[in-house]
């Protein structure tokens, strides 16, 4: 009789057991890029544009989170108006952190994601833990906007520079413009303005 060949146990037995607690070396190592995609853009305007585009990623991602922190901890009369809109930015910059990461992924570079990483890299200052009054959670989340809107404008117009038209549009398109949409509508609330009684110019006040 002909011998039987040997056949691999590994891909003929069938186990329902997960096979958990698994490692592995990483498949590609960050601040790094894809070689061979056909994106017709030279590696080194890659390499340049997904670094700045993971410091516009950590600073998002450290705005999105200062958003729900506002979000749970906001007290006050404009408790209500403020709560909901807290949360509604914060809905608002989840997805400019996914489209964010999604063009790192798609120059071929490696997206930062954790929040360790994210606070090692973020420009963005730390608040405290504890409640703080309204006017100075507005403030600290205006001054979060002004140093990503003022990184959009330099990487749109670096990108542009380099013939990356792609992350021009994106970093314009999608996270400039909402992030001056959400900064009209923060700094109304600061605007010192009475709630019930106008002040007349023409009444003078009692002694």
């Amino acid at each position: 009789m002909p011998k039987k060949e040997a056949t691999d146990t590994r891909q003929t037995t069938i186990n329902a057991q997960p096979r958990i607690h698994q490692r592995a070396a990483e498949i590609q190592a960050y601040g790094t890029v894809s070689h061979a995609l056909p994106l017709d853009l030279e590696e080194s305007v890659r390499l340049e544009m997904t670094e700045q585009l993971n410091l516009l990623l950590a600073d998002t991602m450290t705005l999105r989170d200062l958003y729900k922190k506002s979000h749970w901890q906001v007290a006050g009369p404009t408790f209500y108006q403020l709560h909901l809109l807290f949360d509604k930015h914060y809905e608002e910059q989840v997805e400019v952190v996914d489209t964010i990461a999604e063009r790192i992924q798609l120059l071929g570079g490696v997206s930062l994601a954790m929040a360790a990483d994210v606070a090692e890299t973020t420009r963005i200052e730390r608040p405290p833990r504890g409640r703080e009054e309204v006017p100075v959670q507005i403030s600290r989340l205006l001054d979060a906007h002004q140093i990503i809107i003022g990184h959009c404008r330099q990487l749109a117009s670096r990108a542009s520079e380099l013939g990356d038209d792609g992350t021009n549009d994106t970093v314009v398109s999608d996270v400039l413009r909402a992030n001056e949409l959400q900064v009209w509508f923060l700094s109304e609330h600061l605007v010192d303005v009475p709630l019930v009684h106008a002040l007349d110019p023409g009444v003078r006040k009692a002694g």
